[in-house]
């Protein structure tokens, strides 16, 4: 991991101090949700009670957890159906759109990627619902024709035809892996760097999410409001500038924070925090506006009564540790989902 050295402190505003306050309610909330005891210990702060945000750690929110244990772990897939399945999912980034595909065709793959069979059934479910989340934009290829999600998906299979998931497993860290994906008509730098960031949960990658990160428009804002200056640092070296400082910053702050069973937050969790404190101070510091444009929140939050998961790549190395806080009667349920396979040795946290 590469750490950035200053002789002076970039200058921060107040926004830069709701960072860290920002992270630590929110991780809160996270796991008083998850212990099914959110109504008992609702937020004090009415602008995270009332709006939608996502939770400090990427890899927990709902989209992420369902990626990793219903697409990439529920079954010993091959690397080339790894990376199908996975962007196939994120291109549409709809947990309902893939609950339907597995209605209607069974498990998506390579074979039903290739055979149109995806494409059928998404003709049908188009005509009656969304079948894309609102989350990010991910413009269709221009060079091609037809429906929007036919041209995502024949951008797809040009990248199996030209074997880009050859390459990406053969790449030596994640920057190199993101330039693949970024050659690609209509992925762009924030895309791709999602895109990677999602591939790299299966067990066929393993790069660090310490080594490389690109700042979606998001965080930038976020960054604007967080610095009266950087000191001529990019906003890819403020970001890690911030992820060396979560120690000190906690502790100085005498702030509450559990972090993720062992696990420090990482470059993609301050590139994502960034962004939410940008909506964050939207309500809670509109003074702060003048560096970033932005007045109100889009998003409600609504109670989504299904159940929510805390199961994470094995080779993260932190299941473990879930299970052991359920044995001690710190949170939650423990059911064996995975226990049969062979590669998989922790069960799935999962709460009603």
């Amino acid at each position: 991991m590469i750490t950035i050295m200053l002789n002076t402190r970039p200058q921060t505003t107040a926004g830069y101090d709701a960072f860290w306050q920002f992270a630590s309610k929110r991780q809160e909330i996270y796991f008083h949700k998850l212990s099914g005891t959110l109504e008992d210990n609702p937020s004090e702060d009415p602008i995270l009670a009332v709006n939608r945000f996502t939770n400090a750690y990427r890899a927990s929110d709902r989209v992420s957890q369902y990626l990793i244990s219903c697409i990439q772990y529920n079954q010993e897939w091959s690397w080339i159906d790894t990376f199908v399945r996975t962007l196939v999912f994120k291109i549409f980034n709809r947990i309902d759109t893939w609950n339907y595909l597995l209605a209607s065709i069974g498990e998506p793959d390579t074979n039903a990627l290739f055979d149109r069979t995806i494409d059928h059934a998404l003709e049908v479910l188009a005509e009656r619902q969304p079948i894309y989340s609102a989350a990010y934009i991910m413009p269709p290829p221009r060079s091609a024709s037809g429906p929007k999600y036919s041209r995502h998906l024949d951008l797809l299979r040009r990248m199996i035809i030209e074997e880009a998931h050859v390459e990406i497993q053969d790449c030596e860290n994640m920057e190199q892996a993101f330039g693949i994906l970024r050659r690609y008509e209509s992925v762009g730098d924030f895309l791709a760097y999602q895109f990677i960031t999602d591939l790299n949960y299966s067990s066929y990658l393993d790069f660090s999410e310490q080594e490389f990160v690109v700042p979606g428009p998001g965080a930038i804002r976020g960054i604007k409001k967080c610095f009266h200056g950087t000191n001529d640092l990019s906003y890819e070296e403020i970001i890690r500038w911030t992820l060396d400082q979560q120690h000190d910053e906690f502790k100085t702050r005498e702030l509450l924070w559990r972090g993720l069973w062992g696990r420090d937050l990482q470059l993609i969790d301050i590139q994502n925090l960034f962004c939410e404190v940008d909506k964050y101070t939207r309500v809670a510091m509109p003074e702060l506006s003048e560096f970033a444009s932005g007045t109100r929140i889009k998003q409600r939050y609504r109670p989504d009564p299904s159940p929510m998961t805390a199961w994470f790549p094995p080779k993260w190395g932190i299941n473990e540790n879930i299970m052991l806080a359920h044995k001690y009667g710190d949170i939650g349920t423990q059911e064996s989902l995975f226990s049969d396979l062979g590669f998989i040795e922790e069960g799935q946290l999962t709460l009603a």
